[in-house]
């Protein structure tokens, strides 16, 4: 994150750690005051449920998942009956989200562990989850900080490239990303911040073409300017809702 400061070259000084780390909050908590009801956006209500829409929302829109688990939750009500069920029934009722057969070995798979390992209950320990057959630290984070209310920061897409955009990090690992975001952030905004990039990555800072201009951490953000700058044509690449 570049300053104003100048060294005798003329060349910017690098910007503080203490600078930095301001910066990063600043934009921290507009975020906060933008998106107040950002939340996650698969339905469940219980951890095994988000547990199960987490795997299935691998490369799918949370909107499908949404869709597929009313039925899938209703079918399946704990981990034993995934445990038991049949591959060919279980990869038919999820496979409108994509990748139907990896996702039903994984969730086939993270159920008998919980029965063997866990009573068929999910952990609640992040050291444990991860030992669960296709759950890594995002999927864990996921159920951590949304249906155990631990903190814990979700690295996905959004959160990566965003990091990135605003200088917070310049890690391509997911895991390295998540470090380098909780050196920066207090604990106890983990779980919330995740949320505030999450949405505002899918409503406004895209992949291909950021809507730059009608950003509203466009004054703090040292990547203004690779999405159109100007506020009109910013404000029609805007999105009412998340589409991912």
């Amino acid at each position: 994150m570049p300053d104003s400061r100048s060294r005798a070259g003329g060349a910017p000084e690098p910007a503080s750690r203490t600078s930095q780390v301001r910066r990063a909050r600043k934009i921290g908590r507009v975020l906060a005051q933008t998106y107040p009801d950002a939340h996650c956006e698969l339905d469940f209500t219980t951890p095994l449920e988000l547990l199960v829409a987490t795997v299935l929302s691998a490369q799918c829109t949370d909107r499908r998942v949404n869709q597929v688990t009313p039925t899938l939750f209703e079918r399946y009500p704990d981990a034993a009956a995934y445990a038991g069920a049949d591959r060919e029934e279980l990869e038919a009722l999820i496979q409108p989200t994509g990748f139907y057969r990896a996702k039903a070995a994984s969730i086939q798979g993270l159920a008998q562990a919980l029965c063997d390992h866990f009573g068929g209950e999910v952990p609640d320990r992040l050291e444990d989850l991860v030992t669960l057959p296709g759950v890594g630290r995002k999927t864990a984070n996921v159920v951590l900080g949304n249906a155990f209310d631990t903190p814990g920061i979700t690295v996905d897409t959004h959160v990566g490239r965003l990091a990135r955009r605003f200088g917070w990090t310049e890690q391509t690992d997911p895991d390295r990303v998540e470090s380098d975001l909780m050196a920066v952030f207090p604990r106890k905004d983990w779980t919330a911040l995740s949320h505030h990039l999450i949405w505002h990555g899918r409503r406004c800072c895209h992949a291909r073409k950021p809507a730059c201009g009608a950003c509203p951490v466009a004054a703090w953000c040292p990547s203004f300017g690779e999405g159109p700058t100007d506020p009109g044509v910013a404000a029609g690449l805007l999105r009412t809702e998340g589409r991912a």
